[in-house]
């Protein structure tokens, strides 16, 4: 039974499928069938027409910054309207997005699945090159043991810092458009952006509602 904010994604492969609705409304009823109980809310359907052989599709990027933006999950009708490529699918979790196909609701899992197999044969290879090591260390005569206190590598802070920036700078590109339509409407003040960001139903990054002080720092981001 479907949960929470949904983004819908529906693709065709020609502008003739896109101007009839062939195609897409077979995907908007597989969706809605999907949907259909529970309690959950659509907040966006996005519509490309695009040949699935490509990977850089306007669309798609709009629909996952609307899922990032709104702390949504993208749903699509079929597993190959995103692609047939593995890779593509798995870079879509590593851009921190959730997915679910209709016709596969299990594929979400799936994908989880297929990293958790890579890193645990990433792991067993560390291991035993690891074991290798110690083992010809103490064929060496080196003596193993003594303190094990781990001692975090050089420049392990700063790493961890820029990384955060790079996310918020993010973020920040996700909510420019956003912010223009908004002071482009009207709103002036921060308090103001705030009070329209929050009626938008758009989370701040840690998924509360917005501040005068949070909008200044995303603007100062933007700009």
């Amino acid at each position: 039974m479907a949960e929470g904010r949904f983004i819908s994604y529906l693709r065709v492969s020609t502008a003739k499928q896109g101007a009839s609705g062939l195609g897409l409304e077979a995907q908007r009823k597989a969706v809605a069938d999907y949907l259909n109980g529970g309690r959950w809310n659509l907040i966006s359907e996005v519509v490309e027409i695009e040949s699935g052989k490509k990977n850089n599709r306007t669309k798609l990027a709009e629909a996952l910054r609307l899922c990032r933006l709104h702390n949504a999950t993208l749903v699509i009708a079929k597993l190959d309207r995103l692609s047939r490529d593995a890779a593509f699918l798995l870079n879509l979790q590593a851009a921190g997005v959730r997915f679910v196909a209709a016709d596969m609701p299990e594929a979400n899992e799936l994908v989880v699945g297929i990293m958790a197999v890579v890193a645990q044969a990433e792991r067993k290879m560390i291991s035993a090159r690891t074991k290798a090591a110690l083992e010809a260390a103490k064929a060496r005569g080196v003596k193993l043991g003594g303190d094990r206190g781990v001692i975090p590598p050089a420049g392990a802070s700063v790493r961890g810092g820029a990384a955060t920036k790079a996310k918020a700078v993010s973020r920040a590109g996700d909510l420019g458009p956003i912010l223009a339509e908004i002071q482009a409407n009207g709103a002036k003040s921060l308090r103001e952006i705030a009070a329209a960001l929050n009626e938008k139903g758009i989370p701040t990054a840690r998924g509360g509602e917005w501040r005068a002080t949070q909008v200044s720092r995303v603007l100062s981001r933007v700009q």
